[in-house]
């Protein structure tokens, strides 16, 4: 996948089909827009997502909210998905003034090639905001591109969107995370040494810390996966402070994969979270956490 990152890098010379929007999350509702953008190959066109780096809320509110996925973990969802080139496109004062039309015509027809545009129907472009679907329409007929608006894509009677996936996130609802999100919400992280106490007890455990700017579940224990050399291994994940062996406040993910025993010190690995267990807690002794961890494992294991 390619990615163009800088203003005087935003150019192909291949026609495209464009999906435009934060994909702050590429939850379910935005793989809806992405679906019409690679189905498009056949067509002949280049599947690009236009998105903007910082996002809006954080350029324009100064909104500092902890991301559902990182700009690598996005970029890898979206190749994974089929996209070929990704635009991230640099807002500053100047870039955020410019007027809808001619953000339409000289980025996105001209220097893009778009020839199909997607979008949600709560697009908004351009200087002040003002660029919305009916402007893009009444373009669309002078530029000869076709437009796609896509609907909210809905769950439980409410629209899908990353504000109310980080809730569910912050309450430990997973399941219904994954079914707004259309996959597992996870950790991508570089395997750490730890203290080796797992190992002891006969529950080596895989170390990593999270990304810092991610939002962070309910400290515990959760159901949880990852794939690995191919393999998918279940297992167990607790996240937080460890209360019980240690007296700092670090952040944790401590994850023990069932039957497996490899040596994956200093490998990225991604850890998918797939059912609260329990809160963390911290017990008298290492023998009671011990006894805890095999309780965990039945409620995973059958």
């Amino acid at each position: 996948m390619e990615i163009l990152n800088t203003l005087d890098t935003i150019y192909t010379d291949r026609p495209t089909a464009l999906a435009i929007g934060k994909f702050d999350g590429v939850h379910a509702g935005h793989r809806r827009l992405l679906a019409h953008i690679i189905e498009a190959k056949a067509d002949g066109l280049t599947p690009c997502v236009f998105t903007f780096e910082p996002s809006p809320e954080r350029f324009f509110g100064g909104m500092d909210k902890k991301l559902i996925i990182s700009r690598d973990e996005k970029r890898d969802i979206l190749k994974s998905l089929g996209v070929e080139l990704l635009v991230e496109y640099p807002l500053n004062k100047e870039s955020a003034a410019v007027d809808p039309s001619v953000f339409v015509t000289d980025i996105l027809c001209r220097k893009l090639k778009a020839a199909l545009i997607v979008a949600g129907a709560d697009l908004s472009f351009g200087k002040g905001g003002k660029g919305d679907f009916v402007l893009l329409n009444a373009l669309s007929r002078d530029h000869g591109f076709e437009t796609v608006e896509v609907d909210k894509l809905m769950y439980n009677n409410a629209a899908v969107s990353s504000s109310r996936i980080r809730e569910m996130i912050a309450r430990g609802d997973m399941i219904s995370t994954l079914r707004c999100l259309g996959s597992p919400y996870s950790f991508t992280a570089t395997v750490e040494h730890g203290a080796a106490l797992g190992r002891t007890i006969g529950f080596p455990t895989i170390n990593m810390t999270p990304d810092p700017d991610k939002i962070l579940p309910p400290f515990g224990v959760y159901e949880c996966g990852m794939m690995i050399d191919g393999t998918y291994h279940k297992g167990v994940c607790n996240i937080g402070v460890k209360p019980t062996v240690k007296n700092d406040d670090r952040v944790c993910l401590e994850t023990y994969l069932i039957d497996f025993s490899q040596d994956v010190y200093g490998r990225k690995l991604c850890v998918e979270l797939l059912r609260f267990v329990r809160p963390e807690q911290r017990f008298d002794s290492v023998e009671d956490l011990k006894a805890q961890m095999q309780r965990d494992l039945l409620s995973v294991r059958y």
